[in-house]
């Protein structure tokens, strides 16, 4: 597989509350420091290569974004390495924020 999927912010929350997919937030240190979905990945240029060794390529992966843009491209990539099911979840973050809970490191 070469192509990602669409996915919604409900259709994610469900997989991941059922343990079925791993959250790579592409997002600027700061901003994802902010607040991210509870367990997501911060994936970065610096991290990409610590994240393919973590986790197997049928390891099912949304890619999580502002808005739901950036991600597009972050899956794309990920799909051309390899990983066999890839999601840029439709909103972003921002939208996750506005319908479902996240984590701050600050309120740690």
């Amino acid at each position: 597989m070469s192509d990602f999927k669409h996915i919604s912010c409900a259709q994610t929350a469900q997989l991941y509350a059922d343990g079925k997919v791993v959250i790579a937030d592409i997002r600027d240190e700061q901003s994802f420091a902010a607040g991210h979905i509870d367990g997501a990945y911060h994936l970065t240029n610096g991290s990409l290569v610590g994240f393919m060794q973590q986790f197997e390529f049928d390891q099912p992966v949304v890619v999580v974004c502002y808005h739901g843009n950036s991600s597009q491209g972050a899956a794309q990539y990920l799909a051309q390495q390899g990983f066999e099911q890839v999601y840029s979840m439709d909103g972003g973050f921002e939208s996750w924020r506005q319908q479902l809970p996240f984590v701050s490191d600050a309120s740690a």
